[in-house]
């Protein structure tokens, strides 16, 4: 009974880490247009879904898709003729994004990455990676 018990817990957990890695993945998409839209706001003043699907590579279906997932999601709005914004909910997510992709390039260029491939790598890493792990990053480059 006991080893029962303990066995229907050890499957719980794995159970649970799957499910976490699943919604890191659904979520990677969101982050990736999310801060995608910041960065051209910040830097265009505009975010066109041309420009969007452009840069991450996709079909101008594929971000429409997309940016209307984020209008669902209360991340971003559109205006007639204009291009694409974000909320306060979008510009908080896009900063922290933004941050989470910092650090890790950040320890893999600290562990002798070289700079571009340590940019390809994190943008995979970054969205999987827990709190508990960014802020072991941070002690890390720290001590670095």
């Amino acid at each position: 009974m006991e080893q029962d018990e303990t066995e229907e817990k050890a499957l719980a957990r794995e159970a649970a880490r799957h499910a976490s890695a699943r919604s890191a993945r659904a979520n990677a998409l969101l982050h990736d247009y999310v801060e995608l839209i910041g960065d051209l706001l910040a830097s265009e003043g505009e975010a066109r879904p041309t420009d969007i699907a452009r840069r991450l590579g996709v079909s101008h279906a594929t971000a429409i898709k997309a940016i209307a997932r984020l209008k669902r999601e209360g991340l971003a709005h559109s205006k007639p003729y204009r291009g694409i914004f974000l909320t306060e909910a979008g510009h908080a997510l896009a900063a922290e994004v933004r941050a989470r992709h910092r650090v890790v390039v950040d320890v893999l260029l600290a562990l002798g990455v070289p700079p571009e491939v340590a940019r390809t790598d994190a943008e995979g890493i970054e969205h999987h990676v827990s709190d508990a792990t960014l802020a072991a990053f941070r002690a890390f480059l720290r001590r670095a």
